[in-house]
């Protein structure tokens, strides 16, 4: 580049979702913050130590914060975009509908939260196992992690969601999955 000329600003945007609200800032190539907004998202609780969330509502929600933070901005100059969010399970059918992971039978709440302490009893007998995978998770695994949960799913809700079952996915990955319709 000759003297006067400058190189293109570039941005990207960083979306973080957590218990209560799903967060976005944009940020441009020297990691200065230029923008940031945030949107509340559902909880529900219906009985203790069940926690859920709606995958369709935090996906709402994360497209509301985003086209916020990019608001005036280039689009073509957006170089990256990048995910974050709790050890929640995501679970969808065949066809990537919302599955229920409630007694309720209420698709909507697709979600099982980090903080749902359902899976107590699985996660007690995995552990009993003591098999020798669980060196990779710190030689215990926590009731937040995704087996305990999956395998709750299997023994508790096998005929409306287990079987039912196409993908499950960490929040993260899921969206991943929907900014990029891939998911691997």
């Amino acid at each position: 580049m000759s003297g006067g000329e400058q190189k293109p600003e570039r941005y990207y945007v960083g979306v973080d979702v957590g218990t209560g609200s799903v967060r976005a800032a944009l940020v441009d190539q020297s990691g200065v913050l230029l923008a940031f907004a945030d949107q509340p998202i559902k909880n529900w609780e219906p009985q203790f130590n069940h926690h859920e969330q709606s995958s369709e509502d935090i996906w709402a929600a994360c497209c509301v914060v985003t086209k916020k933070v990019v608001q005036g901005i280039d689009l073509n100059q957006i170089r990256g975009l990048g995910f974050d969010a709790t050890c929640s399970l995501v679970v969808l059918d065949k066809q990537f509908h919302p599955l229920p992971v409630n007694q309720e039978g209420d698709s909507h709440r697709n979600v099982i939260m980090w903080l749902d302490h359902r899976a107590v009893s699985q996660v007690n007998r995995i552990n009993e196992t003591k098999h020798s995978v669980l060196q990779y998770v710190g030689g215990v695994m926590s009731v937040e992690m995704q087996a305990p949960k999956l395998l709750w799913l299997k023994e508790n809700l096998r005929e409306i969601c287990w079987d039912k079952a196409g993908h499950f996915f960490d929040l993260p990955d899921f969206l991943s999955w929907k900014a990029t319709g891939v998911t691997a």
